[in-house]
């Protein structure tokens, strides 16, 4: 009898354990997830304190693409009131659907931007134009860096939710998986065309 008790207790013992286990591993992947979009965050906000010094710089030479230049502010704060409402908090699937959209209209108007100042060779040769550029550019690279780590933070998180034994533990714990982050990146300067 003592002894099936202590099987008992064993059991009972190695089954919390295991369900700490997986608990604590899930948190802790969930948590790689947050951190993940945090190096995502850094480098937007980044993006998002360049775009409107570069609008500036631009304004000037640029009086008939008032249009373009405004287009560009409008969607630069958009994507920024979306960026600060994950960060705030609330980071569910529609919130990180909103991010990504608004990024890619961003990231359209930035290249409209970039296709009128090719036009402009004064524009285009500025010093302050150049520097802003280059900075948007390796801004970018960050950008598509850090979202390819978030990306696999997700990927590794919602695997961790979906197999077997620890799907159990976050269906009664409520770990919902999360989406990934899917941007257009900018492309700022083409790659020219070789051909024989």
């Amino acid at each position: 009898m003592l002894m099936g008790f202590m099987s008992f207790i064993v059991i009972i013992g190695g089954f919390f354990l295991l369900v700490m286990v997986l608990y604590n591993r899930l948190v802790a992947k969930q948590n790689q997830v947050k951190n993940a979009f945090s190096q995502i965050d850094v480098q937007l906000q980044r993006r998002h304190d360049l775009i409107p010094t570069l609008v500036e710089t631009a304004r000037g030479y640029l009086k008939h693409e008032q249009e373009t230049l405004t287009r560009v502010i409008e969607a630069r704060n958009q994507a920024v009131s979306l960026q600060r409402a994950i960060t705030d908090g609330t980071d569910s699937a529609a919130a990180v659907d909103a991010l990504a959209q608004a990024e890619r209209q961003l990231s359209g108007w930035l290249s409209k931007l970039m296709a009128v100042v090719e036009q402009y060779p004064d524009l285009k040769a500025d010093k302050i134009m150049q520097q802003l550029m280059e900075e948007l550019t390796t801004t970018e690279n960050r950008i598509g860096f850090a979202r390819q780590t978030y990306n696999d933070d997700v990927m590794f998180y919602n695997n961790a939710c979906q197999m077997f034994p620890s799907n159990l533990v976050a269906g009664a714990f409520s770990f919902k998986p999360r989406r990934q982050l899917v941007l257009d990146e900018l492309k700022i300067r083409q790659a020219p065309a070789i051909s024989f």
